[in-house]
């Protein structure tokens, strides 16, 4: 999510507590010919069913015993430059059915190096017909998450990396070791940066490329998909491919949209949550002069629920208004279908024409009910005008509507879009200047694509 923005732009934020960015292209290295594993407001919002500048060796290895951690979970990962994506010694994997018998989702901790930041990164694996299964984005592969797969009693047939973003990459190679008769299937214009480095240095090799609605993949009976392709926002293009599995209705997305649930993800560990819940640096700095009381943190319900809400709030808006009080704000970015204020800055504003067109074909040929994203709360109950209505802010960035739905679906839509678009305007002060900078300096331009007239009817 703030990987993908971040990459686009090309941009390389300094850490603080308050400013979370993931390097997202580094690489995988070889010592000795044995390659090392790469590291690394709606009125009625949509309800949630369950639940810079070098490149750097990456080095990872998931052992087969519990050194550093227990139940399998050991995986050292020291990788990303300058911020390394931790958890670097043990990363716990949860496993939810999502459709019975059909789709299921594995998670783990996500966090940004040494800082008490962490979000949830997602796998959604889905059963074929042919018995098979199909897997998309890829995470650590423990011994514990490979055990969990294992349970479905099912082989491995094809493995999919839905983007160019590291965050993502970065566990395609070790994990596509473990099931070595998969097939390995990529994004188009994969890049790294500031080399531009070929996809075997990440431990990926034989790999075939997505197509936007190609019909001769092996599952496409069964899941089709379309391709977000975007010009250069910064430094390189946006790249995602969405795909629909049409018996279950689902669409699944990586980046492009988010419900941040209210509670944290099981998978992120108490630890983390308390550390985030502490009144350090950042937390002084955007206090607005308020006295911050520096105490110890008892380990409770209500201060892991801070480090929750902190945690977003970063992730989100890389400095926040206010980390002293979160809640005021993270009430309105938590429980509704929405873009992230970070992509929605950096990349889709400036590739409004490309997304409009992307968003459009999605509601238009898929007829899905439920939503799950590679972040944060899945799956998501939500139809294509929940969709739509997190996309509303596009209709303003064009300057004029696309003609893609009945008027009164398009009435309903807009108002219900304006509410979910809305993000305090206070959190958005450090984003929003950092956007105008870039602009300033030319790292990015304003839009990269010009507008067009487009009509359709769904």
């Amino acid at each position: 999510m703030a990987a993908a923005a971040a990459a686009a732009t090309g941009v390389a934020f300094p850490l603080s507590k308050s400013a979370v960015y993931r390097n997202p292209e580094l690489n995988s290295n070889f010592i000795s010919g044995l390659p090392l594993k790469g590291l690394c407001l709606q009125l009625k919002p949509p309800k949630v069913k369950s639940i810079s500048s070098v490149v750097t060796a990456a080095s990872a290895v998931s052992g087969g015993d519990d050194r550093g951690g227990s139940g399998g979970r050991f995986y050292l990962n020291f990788t990303g430059f300058p911020f390394p994506l931790g958890p670097f010694l043990n990363r716990r994997t949860i496993r939810t059915e999502a459709v019975k018998d059909c789709i299921w989702l594995f998670e783990q901790e996500q966090a940004l190096g040494f800082s008490s930041v962490s979000t949830n990164i997602r796998m959604t694996v889905i059963k074929l017909k042919s018995g098979g299964l199909w897997v998309h984005a890829p995470i650590a592969p423990t011994k514990e998450c490979i055990q969990l797969l294992k349970e479905l009693e099912a082989p491995v047939e094809y493995i999919v990396l839905p983007t160019f973003a590291y965050e993502h990459k970065i566990f395609v190679g070790p994990f596509s070791r473990k099931f070595p008769r998969a097939q390995i299937w990529v994004a188009p214009r994969q890049w790294s940066w500031p080399l531009n480095l070929p996809l075997e240095f990440f431990g990926i090799f034989r790999a075939k490329t997505l197509k936007d609605n190609d019909s001769s993949t092996p599952w496409s009976e069964e899941i089709e998909q379309k391709v977000l392709s975007s010009p250069e926002v910064g430094i390189g293009p946006y790249v995602e491919v969405a795909f629909y599995h049409k018996r279950s209705r689902t669409l699944l997305v990586t980046d492009a949209v988010i419900f941040v649930p209210r509670q944290p993800p099981a998978c992120i560990s108490k630890e983390s949550l308390l550390a985030s819940a502490k009144n350090g640096l950042a937390v002084k700095v955007l206090s607005k002069g308020k006295e911050v009381p520096d105490e110890p943190v008892v380990d409770n319900k209500m201060n892991r629920q801070k480090g929750w809400e902190r945690m977003v709030l970063q992730i989100l808006f890389l400095g926040p208004s206010n980390l002293l009080e979160p809640t005021a704000s993270f009430a309105q970015m938590s429980q509704k279908l929405i873009v992230s204020p970070i992509v929605k800055t950096l990349v889709f504003s400036k590739v409004p024409e490309k997304v409009r067109d992307w968003v459009d074909s999605i509601v238009g040929d898929w007829k899905f009910k439920r939503i799950i994203p590679a972040h944060f709360a899945a799956p998501i109950n939500a139809s294509r005008s929940d969709f739509l209505a997190a996309f509303a802010f596009l209709d303003d960035l064009l300057g004029e509507r696309y003609i893609t739905r009945p008027s009164l679906s398009l009435l309903f839509t807009s108002i219900l879009g304006k509410a979910a678009s809305y993000f305090p305007p206070d959190d958005m002060r450090t984003l929003s200047s950092l956007d105008e900078f870039l602009v300033s300096v030319g790292a990015v331009k304003r839009t990269v694509s010009g507008r067009k007239q487009r009509q359709s009817i769904w």
